[in-house]
This record gives structure tokens, sequence and C-alpha cells, in this order.
């Protein structure tokens, strides 16, 4: 007879079975998706939201809950903030606003631009759709939380997706990646300030629980830049062996990340604001001196843990409940992001004097949204400022804008035949630039994780 098995023993073999079926979905994604000449993780989001009830959950059986068993999801979920929050230290470690003194009038224009209008787009919407929404579902009493959270939201730009268009069409030594990418760093750090403001205000409670939060958030943020960015400078210097060797860095990172992590969550806040922070507050330059791999590692980590957060976040996707209004809730956000980053956009450039072409470019390549806009998404849904319908409408306004930005962008800014040969060249393994390429204006563009 077979011994009975321990139901900790049970749980452990249904998460490993869990993670094999999401890592093998997540891997024909991306492979699906290169054929079809997207970023892969385009074909991950994909593969995470096909796991879910939207698609495996419709087939007669309940599939995905015999993959991916209600006792896992906690555990997964688990999986998926740790590979979030180290993606997170990833966006903060290669977020370099430098470059942005020498773009001049034009990139702060269209970045303020690109998210006041969505911004006002977005808000404005929420405000007209609140009525529609399932009050059990939402957490704020009024339309405050859900109206700013939502023009937060609209206001995003996928910087890592952004960075991997341009590189893959060879636009990455080109003016107009240039301005698309410095642009997008800027207004990304705005709207995860908003997104910041916004959550500490909505679930303050009270004056005081405001004040302490804020305090609190001020104290961390000076502690990173005040004392961890300095000390990380004196401990990341080549004769520290034991620190500098492997794998003293990445643990060191590592550690740091969730620290910070969990410190931005016991304020209040969600953990990737801590991580993003302990990201953008290591120094670059020493870590690239003395253990240039260790980034580049934990990236790795987290490309591997990221098909995780998209299958989590596909089990709160719904397309199945999607009724008349959800349709219309649907077609309302795609028509208000693409106006608003369109209009944001390319609006601005115009008025600061770029050609109508490059204009009309760069409110292409700072509409699309990708995996950033998830993060957003879940923690919207997480702290309950938006139901499951307006989230799942989100979700597929993400999709669909990081989707179209790449056909557009080949009609309106065509690689030429020398930049396509030029990209391929050192895209090529081995070859120096395969791993970071800079641009005439200064923005380097490693290939990040998407």
């Amino acid at each position: 007879m077979l011994a009975a098995v321990h139901p900790a023993q049970a749980i452990t073999g249904q998460v490993l079975l869990a993670l094999a079926v999401i890592v093998t979905a997540a891997g024909l994604g991306a492979r699906l998706a290169a054929k079809a000449r997207q970023p892969a993780v385009v074909g991950e989001i994909v593969a995470g939201i096909a796991l879910g009830p939207s698609l495996l959950g419709l087939l007669p059986g309940h599939v995905t809950d015999h993959l991916i068993p209600e006792a896992t999801r906690p555990h997964l979920q688990v999986l998926a903030q740790l590979g979030l929050a180290l993606f997170m230290f990833g966006v903060g470690h290669h977020l370099d606003l430098s470059h942005l003194r020498g773009a001049g009038r034009l990139v702060t224009s269209v970045s303020l631009a690109s998210v006041a209008v969505p911004f006002g787009l977005g808000a404005g919407l929420a405000a007209v759709l609140f009525p529609w929404m399932d009050r059990t579902q939402i957490v704020a009493d009024g339309r405050l939380g859900p109206t700013l959270f939502l023009g937060a939201a609209m206001s995003i730009t996928a910087f890592p997706v952004l960075a991997r268009i341009l590189y893959d069409k060879g636009l990455h030594h080109d003016r107009i990646g240039a301005l698309a990418l410095a642009s997008a760093a800027l207004q990304d750090v705005l709207a995860w300030c908003l997104l910041a403001a916004i959550t500490v205000s909505v679930h303050a409670g009270s004056l005081w629980t405001l004040a302490r939060m804020l305090i609190a958030l001020t104290a961390l943020v000076l502690a990173l830049a005040c004392l961890v960015r300095p000390a990380l400078a004196r401990l990341l210097v080549p004769g520290r062996r034991w620190l500098t060797q492997p794998p003293g860095p990445v643990a060191l990172l590592i550690a740091g990340t969730l620290l910070c992590a969990w410190l931005s969550d016991s304020i209040g806040l969600h953990p990737v604001f801590g991580a993003f922070a302990f990201g953008a507050a290591v120094p670059r330059k020493q870590l690239a001196a003395t253990a240039p791999e260790a980034g580049r590692q934990i990236e790795h980590i987290s490309l591997v843990l990221l098909p995780v957060f998209f299958t989590v976040t596909g089990l709160s996707v719904r397309f199945d409940e999607l009724d008349g209004r959800g349709l219309v809730m649907v077609a309302a956000v795609l028509v208000a992001a693409c106006a608003g980053k369109f209009a944001g956009g390319a609006g601005a450039a115009r008025l600061a004097g770029a050609p109508a072409r490059q204009a009309l470019t760069l409110g292409v390549l700072l509409n699309a949204r990708g995996l950033t806009e998830l993060i957003i998404l879940d923690v919207g849904l997480g702290l309950r400022l938006i139901d499951t319908q307006l989230f799942t409408a989100m979700v597929l306004m993400a999709l669909v804008t990081t989707l179209m930005t790449g056909p557009l962008l080949d009609r309106l800014h065509p690689a030429r035949p020398y930049d396509a040969a030029v990209s391929a060249s050192r895209s090529a393994p081995g070859t120096a630039e395969s791993q970071t390429a800079t641009s005439p204006s200064g923005v380097g563009v490693k290939p990040p994780p998407e």
C-alpha cells in the first residue's frame, strides 16, 4: 500500500506542477509572440491570462482548478510578489535621468503632457463609470479613490517594453528612440509618484495616519539617498573580495530589495515602491565596475518568476463576466488611453517644434503600456480601488496598446536597411553592443527585462 501523503507535501507537489505548467505556457507564448514580431512579454501575458478562467476555465472539467488548484494560489502569490519586487529593482536600477539635461524643452513638455492629458481623461472616465462599478469590491466610499487611481493608471508608459521594441526595431541609435525613452523615463517617475500619493491619501483614513505615512515614506527615501547609497558605494569596491565575488553582490542586492519592499509594505504602500526605490539608490557605476553580472543575474531570476505574476493576474481577469456595460467600459478605456497618449505626446511634441511625423511617432511609442500597466493594475486591485470588470477592461487596454505599437511604428518610422543590418549585427551573441547600446543623445539602452 502507498503511504499517506502529508498535506504539506501534497501542496508542494501541486505548486511544483503549477510552476511547470506556468513556465511552459510562458515559453510557448514568448515563441509565438516572437513569430508575430511582438515583444516576448506580450506572449507571456497572454499565456498567463489563458491559464485563468477566461480560457482554460471555460473548458469542461475545470481544467484551471486541476492545473492551478485553489490551495496553491497563496503560494504562487508569494512567488509572484517576489518576482515583481526583483523586476522593480531592475527598473529602478536602470532608470537614468541624467540624459534629460541635454534633451531640453521637447522631452519635458512631452513628458508632462503625456502624464497630464491621460490623467485627466482617465479621472474623468472613472467618474463617469463609477455608477457601474461593483461597490462590494471597492473599499473607497466615494469616487475619489477610483478616479485618482484610473487617472494615474492611464498615465503609464511601459519603459522596459518600449526599450525592447526600440532595440528590436534598430531605433535605439535614432533620435526618435532617444526622445521616446527619455520622455517615458520621466513620465513613469511622475506616474509612480502620483500613484504613491494616491495610495497614501486614499488609505490613510485620518489626517494623523496620512501624516505618519508621509513622514515614514520621506524617511525611507532620505535614508536610501543619504545613507544606503553612500554605504553601497563604499562597499562595492574591488578590494572587498568577500563582497564583490559571487554570490556576495547578488545576495546583498536581493536582501536590500526585499528589506525595502517590506518597509514599503509596513508603511502602507505596495512593496513595489520600496523595491523600485532601492534599485534607484544602488550606485550603477560602482556595481558595474565591481560586479557587472549581479544586476543581470537578478533580472534573470525575475524573468523566471514574472510568468507566475502574469498567471496570478490572469486568474483575476474575467472575460466571461463582461456584460454590455463591461464592453462599453473596454471601448471607453481603450479610446481614452490612446487619445490621452496621442494627444499628450504627439500634441506637445508638435507644439515644441517637432516635425509632424516625429510627433506622431512619439505618440505611438508612448502609448505602449505592457507589463508596467499590469503592475499598476495589480496594485489597484489589491488595494480595492477598482472592481474586477474595470480591471479586466484595463488589462485588455494594456495588451491592445502594446500590440499596436510595433505595426504603427513600422508605418510611421520604418527601419532603414542600414539600421536593420546594424541592429542585427549588434544583437549577435558575443558582440559588445549585444549587451548595451548608446544612442546619440546619450540614452543607454540595455536590453531590459521585458
